[in-house]
């Protein structure tokens, strides 16, 4: 598993936080549940099969935390993930996916989740991931890590020389996009305009040869491990 440390402008998580537990298929959801709801985690656990419904509950209640598959009707994961974030939510969201849903996790690493992880994640990776996400840290797991990395070292080796194309700049906002940073958060650190950030991040796309911001935060890992906490 990797985790990134960051800090987040959000409200500490209680001992026995609530959540809400949404899904297409009530006997995994209920496994899973049952696995959060002990020690060492705690969770308070709300289960539900609309994404939509599931909305309105955090709407009303302010859950710290949800946990939502991929595939839940009628609004996918990532969306769900979006929309609390552009309402400012405090709500952490967790997706979760099968394995062959990998791909498009991938390329939906910046949609506002802090956790990802496929559903052949072990227990003991699952509950330390749900504990790097509690705590203000963004989660991806070991498989799916594993995957993005060996799509990248496919197509693009760390010294072919496209990182020597970055500017200084472009190579500090990398950097950022590493941390799984927002657009919002990397215009604060580096004093900057949200449109300067963007048009930084369409230049490091394109001089790296990547097509969206999670192949980008992949290279990123691979350049800088320092800043990233590998777990096995």
């Amino acid at each position: 598993m990797i985790v990134v440390p960051r800090l987040l402008d959000l409200p500490p998580i209680p001992a026995r936080p609530q959540a809400v537990m949404v899904g297409p298929h009530p006997l995994v959801m209920a496994a899973l549940a049952r696995l959060i709801s002990g020690p060492p985690l705690n969770v308070r656990v709300e289960l539900m099969t609309r994404t939509d419904e599931a909305l309105g509950r955090i709407a009303e209640e302010g859950h710290e935390l949800l946990f939502c598959d991929l595939r839940s009707p009628p609004i996918p994961g990532t969306e769900m993930a979006k929309r609390l974030t552009e309402r400012h939510a405090a709500t952490r969201v967790i997706i979760l996916a099968d394995q062959e849903d990998a791909g498009q996790m991938l390329a939906a690493l910046d949609c506002g989740a802090a956790g990802f992880f496929t559903k052949d994640a072990s227990a003991d990776e699952f509950i330390d991931g749900v504990q790097a996400v509690a705590a203000g840290h963004y989660a991806i797991g070991r498989r799916l890590a594993r995957e993005a990395l060996a799509r990248l070292s496919g197509r693009q080796p760390a010294a072919d020389g496209r990182y020597g194309r970055l500017s200084p700049a472009e190579r500090r906002i990398l950097v950022l996009i590493g941390q799984a940073q927002t657009t919002r958060s990397i215009a604060a650190a580096r004093g900057i305009s949200d449109k300067t950030v963007r048009n930084h991040m369409a230049s490091i796309y394109r001089k790296l040869e990547v097509r969206n911001r999670a192949e980008a935060m992949m290279w990123s890992l691979r350049m800088h491990p320092v800043a990233v906490d590998a777990h096995p």
